[in-house]
């Protein structure tokens, strides 16, 4: 039986970690919120006090975490992650950090003996639930071979993207394309009431047509009901945004679209939308 630990159980982070138990696999945790770790030892997983002891305790460990600041936290902070690396052991960031973040986690995690791999995931808490995610490897070669089985378990497509940072990069293009799809999607139903339109015709519409795509079928039957139940969190979005938009200034690529999504979303957390799903932005195109 092959032994996991598992970092981080947010909406993401749990139910990933749950499809590793339930699959039968040894799995340890860890959460800053102890009390989330209940239901995976209800599942028969160990729970351990700090970063450290789980990757002391498990030959490959992932950890799944909020944002940039919460991945470098438990990598670098006192009894982190980073001071229980070693002999060849293997930590598996799937994070959405930016690759320079990615980077040096995994030059800190290597120096010390051990084997990095990032592997930030496409999906929200539905396909999180259902191990249907879209896996995004980059790094250590070994270790993704090693680690492969459990990321099978979490996803329905593991891609190896060859070196750290191609990971990082491909989740921030696939985030900024969805945001912007996001905002543009919310901008076209606000208008399209105001001029007289049924919300309800202008779903079909777009459903019937070269548009259709499962974001809009699912989002937009969820806003037309004012269901803003948290998938993927808007404040996320956000980060995920201006993360890209950053990667774009870095590459001399202009990114206009996603600068004008980035500012719509900042507008929608400044609103106090930011703990609700990213489709919550409709409210603060609507107006």
């Amino acid at each position: 039986m092959q032994k996991f630990g598992f970092i981080g159980l947010g909406i993401m982070g749990s139910a990933m970690a749950k499809n590793l138990a339930r699959a039968g696999f040894d799995v340890t945790v860890w959460n800053r919120t102890p009390e989330k770790c209940a239901e995976l030892a209800a599942l028969g997983a160990k729970i351990a006090k700090a970063p450290r002891d789980v990757v002391q305790g498990c030959p490959i460990t992932f950890a799944m975490l909020a944002d940039p600041a919460a991945a470098e936290a438990v990598c670098f902070g006192p009894d982190g992650a980073l001071t229980g690396i070693g002999e060849g052991r293997g930590y598996v960031d799937m994070s959405t950090v930016d690759a320079g973040i990615s980077r040096r986690i995994a030059e800190a995690v290597t120096a010390k003996g051990g084997r990095f791999l990032e592997a930030p995931v496409s999906g929200s808490r539905k396909p999180a639930e259902d191990g249907t995610l879209i896996i995004l490897a980059a790094g250590d070669r070994s270790l993704y071979e090693e680690a492969t089985p459990a990321l099978e378990k979490m996803g329905k497509k593991v891609l190896y993207l060859g070196e750290v940072g191609n990971g990082a990069n491909m989740k921030l293009v696939v985030n900024m394309v969805m945001g912007g799809m996001m905002s543009i999607f919310c901008e076209g139903l606000a208008l399209g009431e105001k001029a007289g339109l049924d919300r309800s015709d202008i779903l079909e519409v777009i459903d019937a047509g070269a548009m259709a795509n499962p974001m809009f079928r699912l989002k937009g039957g969820l806003i037309d009901k004012g269901d803003y139940t948290v998938a993927f969190p808007l404040k996320h979005m956000q980060k995920d945004l201006r993360l890209a938009v950053n990667l774009g200034d870095n590459m001399k690529q202009p990114l206009y679209s996603a600068a004008i999504a980035n500012e719509v979303f900042k507008k929608a957390k400044e609103l106090g939308f930011g703990e609700e799903d990213f489709s919550a932005l409709f409210k603060a195109v609507q107006g």
